[in-house]
């Protein structure tokens, strides 16, 4: 079915819903065109594997989704092999941490420290409500189309929303009373 059109149309038809959705797992530009990437790389090689039963978008999402989140836990994994690397290898015990740095570049200036606490926030929620709440408030998806992408019922996509909102609002709701008065 796809292999009749051509994957250069169907990559300029897709690349910016890819990059943005990936930049919205990521935080980091390089990363998100580094998975854009292996998405479309993935995307030819299986694309022979894509039989019509959803939208060909909702099959896009569904490889964006999962390399995003194949991308950060492998960070996370680097980053804790790093983390004992360092505890072992330095005798002082001195343990370096890196600096949150978010760069989006739909996100203007004044609002780029809120729009870091907010994603910071997203990034520590459960897997499935991370995907969720990024398709349906960052997206714009229907509940419909989330239960595609992510293979699940809409009544579980309607409960992880909730979950994931409830979760935000724990996790923002001290920087909001102290900030936003």
């Amino acid at each position: 079915m796809l292999e009749n059109k051509n994957f250069n149309e169907l990559y300029e038809e897709h690349k910016g819903m890819v990059y943005n959705l990936c930049l919205k797992y990521l935080q980091n530009i390089e990363d998100a065109e580094d998975v854009t990437q292996e998405v479309f790389v993935t995307i030819h090689n299986s694309i022979h594997q894509f039989k019509g039963d959803s939208k060909i978008s909702t099959w896009i999402y569904r490889i964006a989704v999962t390399r995003s989140l194949e991308f950060i836990r492998a960070k996370k994994r680097k980053k804790r092999f790093a983390f004992f690397q360092t505890v072992f290898a330095n005798e002082k015990g001195e343990v370096k941490t890196e600096a949150l740095h978010f760069h989006h570049p739909g996100v203007e200036l004044e609002n780029k420290e809120r729009a870091a606490i907010l994603f910071s926030a997203i990034d520590k929620l459960p897997e499935n409500q991370k995907t969720a709440f990024i398709l349906a408030k960052l997206e714009d998806l229907s509940y419909s189309e989330i239960s595609e992408v992510m293979k699940i019922s809409n009544s579980s996509v309607e409960s992880l929303f909730f979950w994931a909102k409830q979760n935000l609002q724990k996790l923002l709701g001290a920087y909001y009373q102290k900030n936003e008065k």
